[in-house]
């Protein structure tokens, strides 16, 4: 019988390492069970503790006080896009030659043609010069016509036009001779004013709300957008581009914060995409509108005509509710939900109020440091940042590309406009299907896609060049709008606005160095850094959580806690999750779904569950207070 015994001893010894190993298998599938678990009561509480999100269900998910917040950031958008392109239609080359009216003195009956082939050189080909003419000379013009004009010299009673039909920036201020101006040029200084915009448009909106920031911005419009067509000089031109560009950034921010704080779930993608949406129709207004109208000042009386009806927003535009509640304003927001119940002809239940406080813990002051000192933030500005920079560059390099190809200048503007319709429109499904992170993977791939093909193919396809171009502008035209509504989902409500301004330098940053490198005149770097940089982009993009279905985040306590440093306590083990409770893991799973009286809870390892786990606790004070009578401290 020992000597039995002593074989099964024997036997087992053979195989110590399998046994550790199937110990270790099954510890290891009893603390992702545990994890799980504790992810799972992480997600419940933080949607329990989300009351603002239960409050919104009362007044309505879509009811007619939404329908009525998105429809009125249609028109703004709609403008945005005529705003942003004006230049492209106000600034058409034009073929100048010298004013030579000093020669009507003699002859006044000569006709133009007369009068140029008179007093204008020509090219070896023929053609009139365009920056030269002939020295005018006391003659009369029989003497003229005889012996003609030798002497040249550059232009001095300025020039004519008379090959254009349209008045536009470069015959109204001259911009020729030595004075051109092209569209890059007054690109840069838009997008020096989305530069400073952004940082100072993201900072109001964050400390005076989204109401009055939207307010200044359409009053800017008014000033800088339909004020441009009153300018007499084109650097007056130029400093209202200036700061027409800081009001649409500050506009944009503004409504896709209230858009985001307003809207739950899939309305508030639905939001921005039909903002989105209506941003390419106004692309295609002004096109229409470009072509139309004879004189570039006409333009802009027209097209920023329709801001002065915007005045209106002042009485019926709403606050975020939960900009108010974090800014200590909680009757004010109450007042403003309770609006929004009457307009959608619901009842927020008294009880459901009154649970809305003011946060219990006192909420640190949010400010642009944060997004340094704070590790979750600044991840989240950092790749967004690299995303937004590489659309940005990616996009304008397309949108330069297609100047390689002498098309029409109407055509431009109209087929990416169109595209970007449905591509806006697809991102419905993207979202719903495959959520906010991996549909801005999708749609940045998509456009990486088409730049590598762009960069392959040969320059004689013309035809199949365009339609890689147009495919690429469709994509990252959906990456646009997936960012958007993505970033603002990952950012707290005290500094969504700055955050999103901050991004925003990110995609001037990428503008202004596509409009470098264009300038440059080299073929393939620009599409070459289109890919690298988008394949960075796309590395990184795996870097972040995802937002759907989730509650908003408010505070920057909301942060997960997990991205801050473990505390360590002694008889702890490295294992966050053993060292919340240094029991073995079927035993803490089990306490966990099925807690019973009289079991002690070590409290020296709680706060290491606390830090990794922090939100998840919230859930488990009531399950845990038959547990020794053990109370988990307020702060977990």
């Amino acid at each position: 019988m020992s000597g039995e015994s002593n074989c099964k001893v024997k036997h087992r010894s053979h195989h110590p390492s399998k046994n550790l190993h199937q110990l270790e298998a099954q510890e290891h599938s009893n603390s992702l069970s545990l994890e799980m678990l504790l992810r799972r009561l992480r997600a419940t509480e933080a949607n329990q503790d989300d009351k603002f999100a239960h409050v919104l269900d009362a007044v309505g998910e879509f009811g007619t006080f939404q329908r009525r917040l998105v429809v009125l950031t249609f028109i703004p958008n709609i403008l945005w896009a005529f705003f942003i392109s004006a230049d492209v239609f106000v600034l058409t080359a034009q073929k100048p030659y010298c004013n030579t009216s000093w020669i009507l003195a003699v002859g006044p009956n000569l006709t133009e043609a007369e009068q140029m082939n008179l007093t204008l050189p020509r090219e070896p080909n023929g053609s009139f010069q365009t920056c030269l003419m002939y020295l005018p000379v006391a003659w009369d013009l029989d003497s003229i016509i005889q012996f003609g004009l030798n002497h040249t010299e550059s232009c001095q009673d300025g020039w004519i036009y008379p090959d254009t039909k349209k008045r536009s920036l470069v015959n109204e201020f001259d911009l020729v001779c030595g004075k051109e101006q092209n569209s890059e040029s007054m690109q840069t200084m838009f997008t020096a004013g989305v530069l400073t915009g952004s940082l100072i448009f993201g900072l109001m909106s964050d400390k005076l709300g989204r109401y009055p920031t939207i307010l200044m911005s359409l009053l800017g419009l008014i000033i800088f957008g339909f004020g441009t067509a009153f300018v007499n000089t084109f650097h007056q031109y130029l400093f209202f581009r200036f700061g027409v560009s800081q009001a649409l950034v500050g506009y944009t921010i503004s409504s896709v914060s209230l858009a985001t704080e307003w809207l739950v779930a899939e309305h508030r993608s639905h939001a921005i995409i039909l903002e989105h949406c209506f941003f390419s129709v106004g692309v295609m207004f002004l096109t229409g509108l470009a072509n139309s109208l004879p004189h570039w000042r006409l333009l802009f009386l027209v097209g920023g005509a329709p801001v002065f009806p915007l005045i209106f927003y002042i009485w019926i535009l709403p606050e975020s509710p939960r900009w108010l509640l974090m800014n200590g304003k909680l009757e004010e927001a109450k007042q403003m939900l309770c609006y929004a119940a009457g307009v959608n002809k619901k009842t927020i239940p008294l009880s459901l109020l009154d649970k809305l406080q003011l946060p219990r813990k006192k909420v640190t002051k949010a400010s642009v440091l944060d997004f340094y000192n704070n590790r979750h933030l600044r991840k989240v500005t950092l790749v967004m940042g690299c995303v937004w920079f590489t659309v940005s560059y990616s996009y304008f390099t397309l949108c330069f590309k297609l100047k390689d190809f002498a098309m029409n200048i109407h055509f431009r503007q109209v087929i990416p406009g169109i595209m970007e319709v449905p591509a806006r429109l697809c991102c419905i499904f993207l979202l719903e299907q495959i959520g906010r992170k991996w549909s801005l993977v999708v749609s940045l791939f998509q456009g990486t896609l088409m730049c590598l093909l762009i960069l392959i193919l040969p320059p004689e396809l013309k035809s199949i060049m365009v339609l890689m171009v147009a495919l690429g502008e469709f994509s990252l035209a959906a990456s646009v709008t997936v960012f958007f509504i993505y970033t603002a989902e990952l950012l707290p409500t005290v500094l969504r606005a700055t955050g999103l301004g901050l991004v925003s330098l990110a995609w001037a940053a990428g503008a202004i160095s596509s409009l470098v490198i264009i300038s440059q005149r080299l073929t393939l770097l620009p599409i070459l850094l289109c890919c690298v940089s988008a394949i960075l982009a796309l590395f990184f993009c795996s870097l972040l959580p995802e937002t759907q279905d989730q509650p908003l985040p408010d505070i920057l306590e909301h942060y997960p806690l997990q991205t801050r440093s473990l505390p360590s306590s002694p008889g702890c083990c490295h294992d966050p999750l053993r060292a919340a409770w240094p029991l073995p893991a079927p035993t803490l799973l089990a306490l966990l779904t099925n807690p019973r009286p009289g079991l002690p809870f070590p409290s020296g390892c709680l706060s290491g569950l606390g830090a990794v786990h922090g939100d998840a606790l919230g859930s488990l004070p009531p399950m845990a207070e038959g547990l020794a009578g053990h109370q988990l401290s307020e702060d977990l």
